[in-house]
């Protein structure tokens, strides 16, 4: 079963305004800081958790360091398929 409107609004709002201006800003590692913050303050294995897991995973690619991030992926991605939520791209912390 699919998120509706109000659960994909609310797995956006996850995501710290402070990692998305800090992206926008370049300051990529500052982002990932405060991504790994915010992930840690949910409940582990969550699909909260995921999700955030899954940007993190994405910004350690975007500084290449491919194999941390991909490893962040799988963990993410599988528990995200689980739990029927969606797959954030970077566009999740830009706001595009």
């Amino acid at each position: 079963m699919g998120l509706g409107w109000a659960e994909l609004t609310a797995a956006a709002s996850l995501v710290p305004s402070a990692a998305s201006e800090a992206f926008a800003a370049g300051e990529d590692q500052q982002a990932l800081t405060l991504l790994r913050r915010a992930r840690d303050g949910q409940p582990a294995q969550s699909a909260q958790w995921a999700y955030l897991e899954r940007l993190t995973g994405l910004v350690l690619i975007h500084l290449q360091r491919e194999v941390e991030g991909t490893f962040a992926l799988d963990r993410a991605d599988a528990l995200l398929e689980a739990f029927g939520w969606p797959m954030p791209t970077l566009d999740a912390l830009t706001g595009d």
